[in-house]
């Protein structure tokens, strides 16, 4: 049986296409403008443009990535949205990693008792 008949039926969205554009102060961080169009290229009047911001921030675990919506009419609004949704995706990416520790602590898993060392456990040779 070959590859081919296992992947999946990927098509371009023709009803879903944007132009995108790249903003960057080239210190904060990114902002993207993303411009609905028509498969013929011109911009889709019928569709909201859309806007999302990039940053990163230095933590003592390392670089930590942050993108984020930025709800805005204009470029401008962005711009100045910028600080507040960087807040906001800071509080939502530190809120997700203290509900992954929690649920990484449910799952540590604690021996019976007298299953130490010592104990009756398996594992030993007995002759």
């Amino acid at each position: 049986m070959s590859n081919e008949q296992n992947l999946p039926d990927i098509r371009f969205d023709a009803a879903n296409l944007y132009q995108e554009d790249v903003f960057t102060d080239r210190t904060a961080g990114t902002i993207r403008r993303l411009a609905p169009v028509l498969p013929s290229g011109e911009r889709d009047a019928t569709r909201p443009v859309l806007f999302s911001g990039q940053t990163q921030l230095l933590t003592p675990g390392g670089v930590l990535p942050l993108g984020f919506e930025i709800e805005a009419a204009s470029l401008e609004e962005a711009m100045a949205k910028f600080p507040a949704a960087v807040q906001e995706a800071l509080a939502q990416a530190i809120e997700e990693a203290r509900e992954m520790r929690r649920e990484a602590q449910s799952r540590i898993v604690v021996p019976e008792a007298g299953g130490g060392l010592g104990g009756g456990g398996g594992g030993r040779i007995k002759l």
